[in-house]
């Protein structure tokens, strides 16, 4: 059993120190390394049946919020936690100067990617001036695709973004690939890396600022929990 990293007290705050963690694949991932961090949370917060939100850790200074991916960035930004830890896709969607992103965990690895019917002839997009785009990530789609020079026409779903060609909502998906059975599984294929994906530690710029001991002792833990 890995033993926990020492631990040292983060001393001075009227409130303990919060991480905002991302539900699903990411957090999986991330337990063993907060616990060798000694950031360990209660068991409950790897249960997504779980109805609380906020946990405490192994750490009496540092509690833990469970939130959605895509809010990872946002309560982090907000000042409501001071440290997260998202995706990269989720940064380059989001992308703020609240937000500072010191530390690449190197896990949940995977990629943006454009994806089409698997029937569809492959198009030279040089001589599109538009292309209807089903995603999640507008933001990344549409610099994509003007960087090209052609028009992105954003279709933003939340979910099933596979479905969106077969049923004429879209030409392209953009979205996040890790092994590609999905879209296989839905008729579509890759055509496009956008980027390559995995999880980063994220600070928030003032809380930096406020308390750079505390937040870089806890950056420092979790940067040896990786060796």
């Amino acid at each position: 059993m890995d033993q926990p990293l020492p631990s040292p007290a983060i001393g001075g705050l009227s409130a303990p120190l919060v991480i905002a963690l991302p539900k699903g694949r990411i957090l999986r991932e991330l337990l063993p390394v907060l616990s060798r961090a000694g950031l360990m949370p209660a068991a409950d917060c790897a249960d997504e049946d779980s109805r609380r939100l906020r946990f405490e850790t192994a750490d009496a200074a540092v509690d833990v919020i469970r939130v959605r991916p895509f809010d990872v960035v946002t309560f982090v930004a907000h000042g409501a936690a001071q440290i997260g830890i998202a995706g990269a896709d989720v940064l380059m969607e989001f992308d703020t100067p609240e937000v500072y992103a010191p530390l690449d965990l190197g896990i949940a690895a995977c990629r943006v990617s454009v994806a089409a019917p698997i029937d569809a002839p492959v198009e030279d997009t040089s001589r599109l001036s538009r292309i209807a785009v089903a995603t999640k990530y507008p933001n990344i789609a549409r610099r994509h695709y003007a960087a090209k020079g052609i028009q992105a026409e954003i279709v933003h779903l939340n979910g099933a973004m596979e479905l969106a060609p077969s049923m004429g909502l879209s030409r392209v998906i953009v979205d996040l690939v890790a092994t590609g059975a999905t879209l296989s599984a839905n008729g579509l294929r890759e055509t496009e890396v956008i980027a390559q994906v995995t999880s980063r530690l994220i600070v928030n710029r003032s809380a930096l600022k406020t308390m750079p001991d505390e937040i870089t002792a806890l950056i420092a833990r979790v940067r040896a929990a990786l060796a």
